[in-house]
């Protein structure tokens, strides 16, 4: 194998290393600093797999048993780190099995490379044995995408895909790589990607419009902020908090945007949404001016958008222009990175303080405490309820653990009751809603944060379309604590059947097997329980277990997760029962 480390001529040129392109590629990987990768050979991928078997001391690869799997480890990697994730798969189902996990990285704004073989170049387009037209396939749901099909074109490609991925408003990019293409030798020679000409990933904010924002929440009465990921994105914790402690202004986060803010900050007021917190969606219609930072007024948050904050003026800064205006109306848009847009905000603003408009808050507050959350977490009898699951789990993890949820309404449980304190700490699948997202995500979250416990909660619906993981985890010895909500329904289509379609329950029903006898069966120690008097020693069991351990708790079976907004209804009319 060549030394990795390139010779430099004294003009500070690179020498070039003859390789085959599969090496190349491996060198990129190495060259941008990547550690991790997940994946499954096939045929058309097996050079690169071939030339990978050489680079163990450099490049972790986890072999899962799906390669949706694989590109959910990648989603949750990136999203505990910060980093690019990147996965490989083979061509044909290899590549069309990556589909739904790079529509999910694409629609949540996540960091993906995702690398496929394909065909021999000759036989592109005759319906050779496991070829797709991947490129054409994945075109709508990735920020890029490439066909290679010289072993010249890997370096270049490979800088570029790694800049474009993780360069502005972030995303998941695809590289089909030809079988010739990989075997074929090239002059190597690998320069990172800085800029490119047609592209411009960090707008120039315009300081015309910082003032009109800042002279809009000076002279604001009632003022509320919602924040999304684009804080987490760009690192703008720190300058968040700083924001809204001198400004006084109440907030609110979206699904994506908890752990952007201590949960129990004085003026964090919850999440919005269909199933958020009652205070911040009925009082987004009350404030005077709303300030929307790195979210994209998803459908969730706005419900009914021709009655949503129809007092308020609207400032949105947004990385992406293409958000901006194109779901609510703005007053003052600001195309920025949301870090530096909140820096350049914050000598503009006034120091205030709203003891009035926050208590209306706290009233709000008070009314979901009473009517619901008092309930959920602290139920007198009855079966055990999703929520206290949650809050004791934030309790015994002192609110410090990265929580990977899957999809439905445990989902929607646990981001209202688990107390996030820690950056980076909820992982889910938010726009795209996939079901089956949690069991691999938590594995990369785990490999890209094994200093940190990390749980998995996952409905039993959920935990059946990828639980083939399992064997993932028993082969790398990973870790992760999973909990099973388990109701033996697909839980939020049939609260939806219940109030909507008049309790006709079609097809929702679910007859399970013994999750913890299949999780045992993969060498995972396990736990059933159903009785309220085992839950917390259940849940220390677990969390002082040393390895990966599976805990399949029986809940009620009929709970439904409120407050609730309808859909299509104003985020006025959020029902408490």
């Amino acid at each position: 194998m060549e030394t990795l480390v390139l010779k430099k001529k004294k003009n500070n040129a690179k020498t070039p290393v003859r390789l085959s392109g599969a090496e190349a590629l491996i060198r990129c990987l190495v060259e941008e600093g990547a550690d991790t990768l997940f994946g499954y050979p096939g045929g058309a991928i097996m050079p690169i797999y071939d030339a990978l078997y050489d680079y163990g001391d450099r490049l972790n690869h986890i072999l899962v048993r799906h390669e949706q799997g694989a590109t959910h480890a990648a989603q949750g990697y990136a999203r505990a780190t910060g980093k690019t994730g990147i996965c490989f798969a083979t061509s044909g189902p290899g590549a069309t099995n990556l589909i739904t996990g790079i529509a999910d990285a694409f629609l949540d704004s996540t960091p993906l490379l995702c690398i496929t073989g394909q065909v021999i170049s000759g036989l592109l387009g005759t319906d050779a044995f496991q070829e797709t037209d991947v490129i054409s396939i994945s075109k709508p749901v990735t920020k890029w995408n490439f066909q290679i099909t010289r072993a010249d074109e890997i370096a270049p490609t490979m800088a570029r895909a790694f800049y474009i991925a993780r360069s502005g408003r972030p995303g998941p990019v695809l590289i089909d790589v030809t079988k010739d293409a990989q075997l074929e030798e090239c002059d190597f020679v690998y320069n990172k990607c800085r800029s490119i000409r047609s592209y411009k990933p960090v707008p120039v904010i315009e300081e015309v419009k910082l003032k009109e924002a800042a002279t809009l929440i000076n002279q604001a009465k009632k003022p509320f902020m919602v924040f999304g990921q684009g804080i987490l994105l760009s690192g703008a914790k720190k300058e968040l908090k700083l924001f809204i402690e001198k400004s006084g202004i109440p907030a609110g986060a979206t699904l994506l945007g908890l752990s952007a803010l201590d949960s129990d900050h004085p003026l964090h007021m919850g999440m919005l949404g269909m199933h958020g917190n009652y205070a911040p969606n009925v009082k987004t219609n009350d404030c005077d001016v709303l300030i929307a930072v790195g979210m994209r007024f998803d459908d969730r948050v706005t419900g009914n958008v021709k009655s949503y904050a129809k007092n308020a003026k609207v400032i949105h800064i947004e990385i992406d222009d293409a958000e901006i205006d194109k779901i609510i109306k703005t007053d003052v848009a600001i195309h920025a990175d949301a870090k530096e847009a909140l820096t350049k905000l914050l000598p503009l603003i006034k120091a205030k303080t709203y003891p009035e408009w926050v208590a209306e808050f706290e009233v709000c507050k008070k009314i979901e405490n009473e009517k619901i959350i008092r309930k959920d977490i602290y139920p007198e009898s009855g079966k055990i309820r999703m929520g206290e699951v949650v809050n004791l789990i934030s309790e015994i993890t002192d609110d410090n653990a990265v929580i990977v949820s899957d999809v439905g309404q445990h989902q929607m449980v646990t981001e209202r009751y688990y107390r996030y304190s820690t950056t980076n700490s909820n992982i889910t699948s938010g726009g795209l809603g996939t079901m089956g997202f949690a069991l691999p995500a938590s594995i990369g979250a785990k490999i890209g944060q094994p200093h940190r416990q990390v749980v998995a909660i996952i409905g039993d619906g959920g935990f059946q379309m990828t639980l083939q993981e399992l064997g993932t985890i028993f082969q790398y010895k990973i870790p992760v604590k999973i909990i099973i909500l388990n109701n033996n329904f697909l839980g939020m289509v049939r609260q939806w059947q219940q109030m909507f379609f008049t309790k006709r329950y079609s097809f929702t029903e679910l007859v399970n097997p013994e999750f913890s006898k299949v999780a045992e069966s993969f060498g995972i120690t396990s736990q059933k329980i159903s009785e309220r008097e085992d839950l917390k020693a259940a849940l220390n069991e677990m969390m002082e277990h040393e390895g990966p351990y599976l805990l399949d708790i029986i809940v009620e079976k009929e709970e439904n997760v409120f407050p609730m907004v309808p859909s299509g209804a104003s985020v006025s009319d959020i029902r408490l029962e």
